[in-house]
């Protein structure tokens, strides 16, 4: 019986959000075809999930299934660590997990270099909320991530990557331009502009405001921070983004920057992982060279 360990993975990810749209999302698939794996597994099984309006839940049988298939995934990293030493003449891929600001901001600066330097080795970045990756890290579907500081990070080992906190921007004549500094609940009475809902920041955003049980008014969604930075300037709304971006932006488009009260605005940028000691070489060199390198982030 041929089993396919994506199909197990897709089912984890079913089981843990309790919704097939959430996990097709996760794996870059279609709901159609996410459902129509997980009935080919249960044809191949037996029911696996119980089906219904609000979401799916684990069967009986489908959670045994999924404590064995988390045993498999496990392994499978396992033998994909012990036997990388024998494969250095081969192509090797390597998976890291991030945030929105590291892959769009830090990671394009540092990993170019990296990858010249090791010819057999290519990296996938995983863009997802912080909470999303550490989850995954501490179940071991995840290796290595760049996350940030305000999460709780209980059975993993951090080390400081870089600052990495957010702004306000607003137009330059925005009522608010006349504050330092303020906090996201003094901004809420004020039309924004927004990123696409599956975007890292923005599902950090939406928690914030989900905490102080706000609402606010998107007069457009958009898929990246330049674009929000040039929407921003003619004055149609306000936005949040990372320091680091707004002040790339800042000499192409007219905005103000505020600071952000808040741990969650303040944010520090950490690799995490279960234990750096444990790591496969690959992820354990590419740790290495990260934290030594973000000096160049700033020439």
């Amino acid at each position: 019986m041929r089993l396919d360990l994506f199909d197990l993975q897709l089912l984890l990810n079913i089981a843990e959000t309790g919704s097939f749209s959430k996990a097709a999302e996760h794996a870059a698939l279609s709901v159609q075809a996410c459902s129509e794996r997980i009935k080919k597994l249960e044809q191949r099984f037996c029911p696996l999930l119980i089906r219904h309006s609000s979401g799916v839940q684990l069967t009986p049988a489908g959670q045994i299934f999924v404590q064995h298939a988390r045993l498999l995934l496990k392994q499978y990293a396992a033998l994909q660590q012990d036997i990388s030493p024998y494969l250095q003449h081969q192509t090797q891929h390597l998976t890291l997990w991030c945030n929105s600001s590291a892959q769009s901001e830090y990671l394009p600066k540092l990993l170019p270099q990296y990858l010249l330097q090791h010819e057999h080795l290519n990296i996938h970045l995983k863009e997802a909320e912080s909470t999303v990756i550490i989850q995954n890290l501490q179940q071991g579907i995840a290796k290595l991530g760049l996350i940030s500081d305000v999460f709780d990070t209980t059975g993993l080992q951090t080390k400081t990557f870089i600052h990495d906190p957010l702004v306000l921007i607003c137009p330059m004549q925005h009522p608010l331009c006349q504050y330092a500094s303020l906090s996201l609940t003094q901004t809420l009475n004020y039309p924004w502009i927004g990123l696409m809902p599956h975007h890292a920041l923005q599902q950090s955003i939406d928690k914030q405001l989900s905490l102080l049980s706000a609402t606010i008014e998107y007069r457009l969604r958009l898929l990246d921070f330049q674009a929000i930075a040039q929407v921003v300037s003619t004055g149609l709304g306000i936005a949040i983004m990372p320091a680091q971006i707004a002040q790339r932006l800042e000499s192409q488009y007219a905005f103000r920057q505020i600071a952000l009260h808040g741990k969650w605005a303040n944010r520090t940028l950490q690799l995490a992982c279960q234990d750096f000691m444990q790591l496969p070489p690959a992820h354990q060199a590419l740790s290495d060279f990260l934290l030594t390198q973000t000096k160049d982030l700033f020439l």
